[in-house]
């Protein structure tokens, strides 16, 4: 079972990747911002294997978020999860793992979900 960090601040689209990645045998922790997100990946229990980030946040949007995840230097595969395509070529999205457009069929999420976990980490 791999630990998956969700964050979104929509609870509908929590609890949809709770229910969709859960029943493919993944433990979901979930944030509603970036600064819930960077908390969560300081506490050395949380450890996640992959991070599912939205964009358009309160408090602290994905893509700041993303750029404090690589100037920390956390070696954990992300995907921007974002229902606006217009960021694809920002620089920040550039440096996530697969860039994913936001829509009522989750499967394209869960293959690369499942693409990115395989992808061995380099340490």
């Amino acid at each position: 079972m791999k630990k998956i960090l969700v964050v979104d601040d929509e609870e509908r689209i929590q609890r949809l990747l709770m229910d969709e990645l859960g029943d493919e045998g993944h433990e979901i922790i979930t944030a509603s911002n970036g600064i819930e997100a960077l908390s969560l990946l300081n506490d050395d229990h949380i450890q996640p294997d992959l991070i599912i980030l939205d964009l358009r946040m309160p408090v602290m949007d994905g893509l700041e978020t993303m750029g404090h995840i690589l100037k920390s230097r956390i070696n954990i595969p992300v995907i921007i999860y974002s229902a606006f395509t217009g960021y694809r070529e920002d620089v920040m999205a550039m440096a996530a793992s697969a860039y994913v457009v936001k829509s009522h069929d989750v499967n394209e999420l869960k293959r690369t979900v499942e693409r990115c976990l395989r992808v061995p980490r380099e340490i």
